[in-house]
């Protein structure tokens, strides 16, 4: 009998063994992933021992002295929600609704056709990701055209990995000049004619990350054109309304342009950099359609979409920042306040143009100040960027792409020094 005991133990533990390995050996050929490049500039950042060291790889809003900053008009209407100790019920599949319709008058502008009309479908997504994620899966789902997203080159990392998860394939049209730092508006023109008819084509609304390059009004009335003639269907990012130019109706001036001109764009929005509600996960994704009749339509498959996505989304920061939308003296505040991060961006634009050219600089850096928004190509290569981050301690992504919102009136000298002694 104890023998038998013994020989069921060994047996059990062999078997136990065996699971275990049976267990560990499942995930045995999931592949490693790359490294988030980003993650690894904070994380170099973090373990470089200089004390003058610059960050300029962060995408997120830092004031003069280079710290998070949160809006005073944010702090209050949060304030004001916390104080009326609302319940913490569910919001609809759609969002805060006080929310969406002043997303939504804030983007088209409340003069436009389409809202009063009642022809925009809008919900309440995870920020601008999730805006995408939601327009990416109603297009595959439902544009009748070719299930091809054309995003511009080079774009934001994250829309190749959003739409392609989203069933689009995805491929590319002509955007940035190397040798001008600039527009290869051309270029864009072409590859724009040279689509498929009824392409899908994402346009950066304004601040185009990661270059800073926008279009001007009358490129943006070209490119209108030639998107309407090829029958192609546009799909706006607006990341950065007010935080571009410092004017929200400014910023949303190439989706209200569309619009006019007869196209029926889809949209997202976020609120991470003008609201700086990063955290908090706020955004937006709506579609103009043709009719009262058709948005119905529309509204219906968009919560078919979101319901098995993630149900309902959150609602203290869609509360605060339709608070900021719709309380007159908070959104006069923050109008103020957006305006005021804008300009503090132009203004490092400028001080490093101005620091690079009296140290003598032999490179022309008007594309400094001819960029806009939160991020600057600053066409130094790879090598040179790699040298920054060894020599200088100033860290940036490896495409020459830096952060504005990092610079400061207290480093912006001794960056430019870093990179005049990297470029002559």
């Amino acid at each position: 009998m104890i023998a038998s005991r013994t020989a069921l133990r060994q047996a059990s533990r062999q078997l136990s063994k065996a699971g275990v390995v049976r267990s560990a050996s499942t995930w045995a050929n999931v592949p490693q992933g790359p490294p988030d490049a980003i993650l690894g500039i904070t994380e170099a950042f973090k373990a470089d021992p200089n004390s003058e060291k610059i960050n300029l790889g962060v995408g997120a809003y830092r004031d003069d002295k280079g710290k998070p900053y949160v809006l005073p008009s944010v702090l209050s209407a949060e304030k004001k929600i916390i104080e009326a100790k609302l319940n913490k019920e569910y919001a609809g599949i759609t969002g805060v609704p006080e929310f969406t319709k002043a997303a939504a008058l804030l983007a088209y502008g409340p003069n436009s056709a389409a809202i009063k009309e009642d022809r925009v479908a809008i919900t309440q997504s995870i920020s601008g990701t999730g805006a995408l994620r939601i327009g990416g899966a109603f297009l595959e789902r439902f544009y009748p055209g070719a299930k091809t997203i054309y995003i511009p080159n080079p774009s934001w990392a994250n829309h190749s990995a959003v739409f392609k998860d989203s069933g689009l394939k995805v491929e590319q049209y002509s955007y940035y000049d190397e040798d001008t730092i600039g527009l290869d508006f051309d270029g864009m023109i072409s590859d724009i004619k040279g689509m498929p008819e009824g392409s899908i084509i994402l346009l950066h609304a304004c601040a185009h990350n990661p270059t800073g390059v926008d279009p001007t009004q009358d490129q943006w009335r070209a490119i209108s054109k030639a998107v309407k003639e090829g029958g192609h269907y546009p799909f706006f990012d607006m990341a950065y309304q007010g935080f571009a130019s410092g004017d929200t109706d400014r910023d949303a001036f190439a989706l209200r342009h569309f619009i006019e001109e007869g196209h029926t764009p889809c949209l997202a929005q976020s609120f991470a950099k003008n609201m700086g509600l990063y955290g908090e996960r706020v955004g937006a994704f709506s579609l103009v359609t043709s009719t009262p009749e058709e948005k119905k339509k529309v509204d219906s498959q968009i919560k078919i979409i979101v319901r098995p996505l993630y149900s309902n989304p959150p609602i203290h920061g869609a509360r605060i920042a339709s608070e900021v939308l719709n309380n007159p003296a908070l959104n006069k505040q923050w109008l103020g306040e957006v305006k005021g991060m804008a300009d503090r961006i132009i203004e490092m634009r400028a001080l490093l143009k101005k620091n690079l050219e009296d140290l003598g600089s032999k490179k022309q850096w008007n594309h400094i100040t001819d960029q806009i928004g939160m991020f600057a190509y600053t066409g130094l290569t790879a090598e040179q960027m790699e040298k920054l981050a060894k020599d200088t301690s100033v860290y940036a992504t490896k495409d020459g792409r830096i952060s504005v919102a990092g610079i400061t009136s207290g480093n912006v000298k001794r960056l430019a020094e870093s990179i005049y002694k990297i470029t002559g």
